[in-house]
């Protein structure tokens, strides 16, 4: 799909799986395909894990990013997170992940190249470990139904945003 055809959306799951909670973007991601048939390929699903800056090429002309992320905010563990726009870009100064190459870094040099979507979210899940191993911890497990509920409203706000700004949507 080259740039011009390419979905105006991109849902980016983001994480280490090998890293327990750390995975929850991959893990959200994976699952989002089941809710998008509305979406009428205005969407993009893309599994990123730690790929960091090499993910610049996927959201270069894109106006919306949904990220999906572990979001290690303070929260108790499992708590989905909801953030948008200047919210999503001051977490990312804050390296709120354990993954290398964490989407704060991505996205801070997508703006530095002008690449910014105009309209970015994410939802995140708070993690009780980020530590190695496969699988997410139990509080993490249950959240998923809510952060995939969350991710397909934002998903569709972002939409609705594009429409009324006159983006192609």
């Amino acid at each position: 799909m080259s740039s011009i055809d390419r979905a105006p959306v991109l849902v980016l799951g983001v994480g280490n799986i090998l890293l327990g909670d750390d995975g929850a973007g991959v893990h959200l991601v994976k699952q989002m395909p089941r809710l998008s048939a509305d979406w009428n390929g205005t969407v993009e699903l893309l599994e990123g894990g730690t790929q960091g800056l090499a993910l610049l090429g996927d959201i270069a002309g894109r106006s919306a990013l949904v990220l999906l992320d572990a979001a290690a905010l303070g929260a108790v563990p499992g708590t989905v997170h909801v953030r948008r726009d200047g919210e999503v870009l001051e977490l990312s100064h804050r390296g709120c992940t354990a993954h290398e190459g964490n989407a704060g870094e991505l996205l801070a040099v997508a703006g530095l190249l002008g690449e910014l979507p105009q309209c970015i979210m994410m939802v995140g899940i708070e993690p009780l470990r980020l530590e190695t191993g496969i699988g997410l911890s139990e509080p993490v497990q249950q959240a998923i139904p809510a952060a995939l509920e969350a991710a397909r409203q934002v998903v569709d706000e972002a939409l609705l945003y594009l429409r009324h700004s006159g983006s192609h949507a």
